[in-house]
């Protein structure tokens, strides 16, 4: 099997130096030449929470891709998309398989362009940082370094058993039947601590530890639930025994229940912090719209008001647009929480 790893960033750099580490082979793309460089000369290097130098790796740049590889596994960033998959797509035979690892629910819009019959998907349960040309730090857990994957339809095939096989090289992966379940429950995952994450331009300690700022985490998971409940769809727990709809609530004891959940829950990964403000003080455009925007554009289409996250998408946004600097814990006078009995 031919497999390839396309936009080898924080998780990517990661994922490829176990891969490799742990005896599998896998092709590295990403756009960055001097991190590809950088890689092949020196290797892969992890430091943070994970130490591992110079893990030797293969690493190209997309107009070096040739073939056809059987097995890819998709890290770049939605906003890249377009070119990413385009460059992507001649080299992808009739039974080729994507496996997009990307934030939101991207396997929709990824199908529309390599043919949806290509696209399974899946969810990372970990967090990183970029920290230069061939080097990345985990800032999880190792514990944490889980993968929920599936095929859309949730049926079990080879070709998701053949992915599965490669990300245990990476951690520990998990097959599941209900993809929709496990990434929407990501998308809360993502859009709670993430969100404030950007909106506030801290680490997600700095939001757990305020009480207004994990506060305006809890609607906005308060706020997703109600749009998974108006669709039907079911919650998976990402970590056994976590469930996401405890971030649902109707009253302030329950707000405080939500409240203390999440400060339990992302303890392991108190100091991340999200890979959209890392992108933010990079002066590039963030993934604001396929993290929180979807779940503001469902609110929209179902009638179910989201005004926590259409507070955090306008503060990035009026950062990304040069009216506002980077943001800080004061852009939390933007929010306007509920009043709840």
């Amino acid at each position: 099997m031919r497999a390839a790893l396309m936009g080898v960033g924080s998780l990517g750099t990661i994922i490829g130096a176990l891969v490799a580490k742990n005896g599998g082979q896998m092709t590295l793309i990403d756009a960055n030449r001097v991190h590809v460089d950088a890689l092949n000369e020196k290797g892969a290097t992890v430091i943070g929470k994970m130490q591992l130098s110079g893990i030797p790796v293969h690493a190209i740049t997309p107009d070096q891709m040739e073939g056809i590889y059987d097995l890819v596994i998709l890290l770049a960033k939605q906003t890249y998309n377009d070119v990413a998959l385009r460059q992507l797509l001649p080299h992808l035979g009739e039974k080729s398989v994507v496996c997009t690892l990307q934030n939101g629910v991207p396997e929709e819009s990824v199908g529309k362009i390599i043919g949806p019959e290509r696209v399974v998907g899946g969810i990372v349960g970990w967090g990183a940082s970029f920290r230069g040309p061939g080097v990345s730090e985990l800032t999880s857990d190792v514990s944490t370094m889980r993968y929920e994957i599936g095929e859309v339809n949730g049926s079990k095939t080879e070709r998701i058993q053949a992915v599965c096989d490669l990300l245990n090289l990476a951690g520990t992966c998990v097959v599941m039947d209900n993809l929709m379940g496990t990434r929407w429950s990501k998308v809360i995952q993502n859009a709670t601590l993430s969100g404030m994450s950007a909106a506030l331009g801290c680490t997600y300690a700095e939001v757990l530890d305020h009480e207004k700022a994990v506060a305006c985490a809890a609607w906005v998971g308060n706020e997703i639930v109600k749009i998974v409940r108006a669709r039907n769809i079911v919650l998976e727990d990402l970590v056994p025994g976590w469930s996401y709809y405890s971030v649902a609530f109707e009253d302030k004891a329950g707000l405080e229940r939500a409240k203390q959940w999440l400060r339990e829950y992302f303890k392991p990964h108190r100091p991340l912090k999200a890979s959209m403000l890392q992108d933010m003080e990079k002066g590039i455009p963030c993934e604001i719209d396929y993290i929180v925007g979807i779940c503001s554009e469902w609110g929209r289409k179902l009638g179910i008001p989201t005004p926590t996250c259409d507070t955090i998408i306008s503060i990035v946004k009026d950062y990304e647009k040069g009216k506002i600097p980077l943001p800080t814990m004061a852009c939390l006078d933007r929010v306007q929480l509920p009043a709840l009995s």
